[in-house]
């Protein structure tokens, strides 16, 4: 009699599997350095299931790669398909590739700046579009990693200003449309973050800038001394694992109390007073 009340009060196997909380997977394009290495680290330390999505593969067995190249046409869309198809779905989508370039407008070769939006922003089109019917299953979200420079200009970064100025109305309008499906579309804004980004980054030289040499000099110098002296990738991860996991973030938003408070001010202050603090900041007259 004893035996038969423990069989009807014990719970079965599959009841407690069902109050098992589902794993969550992420899913980021660029996370085998930088901002997107970091961020994968701490959602991997969260208990998520990681997916890297980059040229170059992550290293070491906490995260799972699929390579890729943001700047060739239909290659992160397929590799976001392939991981969706694998999983059947997926929790957030955090697009992290990026590529800058020191050049002056009028000589800048247009093989550089398409190469740069490619990358910068038609690949993130690419990965939204392809998450989509996979994050739909589980209300997913996107996060994509903008820079203060969308707000303000950089001297002779203009390319790279305005791909992630696209990037910031990206998630806005994206947001707008998808939100009534369950989908939450972000950006994040990090200021200077020092990593190896700087030194990755296309500097055109004296004969290609030619009567520009000068100040593009001074100009990436300064950008440079900025990232170098700024914020650490591991701070901007905190705040991209804190957007995935906040009930109702803003569409957009800065990376840490100091950007959060320059941009509220630079929204305030008149466009030719900004320009002219940037002048200041990058050398030029």
């Amino acid at each position: 009699m004893e035996t038969e009340n423990r069989t009807d009060t014990e719970e079965k196997p599959e009841s407690r599997e069902q109050r098992r909380p589902l794993r969550r997977t992420a899913v980021i394009v660029g996370a085998s350095s930088g901002i997107g290495k970091e961020t994968a680290l701490k959602l991997s330390a969260k208990g998520y299931r990681v997916y890297n999505i980059s040229r170059t593969p992550f290293k070491g067995d906490r995260v799972k790669s699929v390579t890729a190249d943001a700047a060739q046409e239909g290659e992160i869309g397929r590799a976001v398909v392939e991981i969706g198809e694998e999983l059947g779905g997926f929790d957030l989508l955090v697009y992290s590739a990026g590529f800058s370039m020191a050049a002056p407008l009028e000589f800048a070769r247009s093989g550089d700046y398409r190469y740069l939006f490619e990358v910068n922003y038609f690949g993130a089109i690419e990965a939204i579009r392809a998450a989509v019917p996979y994050l739909r299953k589980k209300g997913g979200r996107v996060i994509l990693v903008g820079s203060m420079g969308g707000d303000v200009p950089i001297p002779f970064d203009g390319f790279y200003s305005s791909s992630k100025a696209a990037l910031v109305m990206l998630a806005r309008e994206a947001d707008v449309e998808m939100r009534p499906h369950g989908i939450r579309v972000l950006a994040l804004l990090p200021g200077g973050t020092a990593t190896d980004f700087t030194y990755s980054r296309r500097v055109y030289g004296e004969e290609e800038s030619k009567t520009y040499s000068p100040s593009v000099k001074k100009a990436s110098a300064a950008l440079a001394n900025l990232e170098q002296g700024g914020m650490t990738p591991s701070l901007v991860a905190d705040t991209i694992v804190r957007l995935a996991e906040k009930r109702n973030p803003p569409p957009v938003s800065a990376a840490g109390g100091r950007n959060t408070f320059l941009r509220y001010v630079g929204k305030l202050l008149p466009e030719r007073m900004t320009d002219y603090f940037v002048r200041r900041k990058f050398n030029q007259k």
